[in-house]
């Protein structure tokens, strides 16, 4: 996708009156849009970085485009952006419309025993097609209208040639459960389920 220059000034007016739904440090993050489209905004944090090479932007388009040709719901990418301030890009997209299996899981009547097959499936689908997702949590999945399972905030993804092994796989299932004991969600979740079904052990 071809990188268009936006203008401060541009900028400035397309994020007039939206909704700042992820921030730093820096500033905002990430920006919900009066049209509903989200754009959000990629800093390089240090100066001799791989992300000279091949921007978090970039990778976040690649991959949003690699998982819809496998048929993986994810959002659609509408504009790739180069800011006015070195080693800043964005990238305005469609998001995946639904509802987080996080939020979801929150409300009362959510019950794990219905929804864990469905999460081994969408994980086992991943780990076939030989996708390795170090962002893998209950945030980053979206359940759509449609029933369907899909993925957001994808910048953080390999993919392989080949299924993963057992013990990239493995790695996988240990990010995602780090998410959950620091979101204090041990309690709820069927952490050795999860396992058992995606490991055998």
């Amino acid at each position: 996708m071809h990188c268009l220059r936006l203008t401060q000034a541009a900028l400035n007016q397309m994020v007039e009156g939206a909704k700042t739904l992820e921030a730093d440090s820096y500033g905002a993050k990430v920006y919900l849009l009066n049209d509903g489209n989200i754009l959000k905004v990629f800093r390089r944090k240090r100066f001799f970085s791989s992300a000279l090479l091949r921007p978090y932007s970039k990778r976040f388009i690649d991959n949003a485009i690699h998982l819809e040709t496998l048929g993986i719901p994810t959002l659609k990418v509408l504009a790739f952006y180069r800011l006015d301030a070195p080693g800043m890009t964005a990238v305005l997209y469609r998001p995946l419309p639904g509802q987080t299996l996080r939020q979801i899981a929150e409300k009362n009547g959510f019950d794990w025993s219905e929804n864990l097959p469905k999460l081994v499936a969408l994980i086992r689908r991943l780990h076939a097609a030989g996708i390795y997702f170090r962002s893998l949590h209950l945030g980053n999945i979206v359940i759509t209208p449609q029933d369907q399972w899909g993925l957001i905030d994808v910048a953080d993804m390999s993919f392989y040639k080949a299924p993963l092994s057992r013990k990239l796989a493995q790695r996988n299932l240990q990010h995602f459960i780090r998410y959950i004991h620091r979101e204090n969600l041990a309690d709820k979740f069927p952490i050795e389920k999860l396992t058992q079904a995606l490991l055998g052990d």
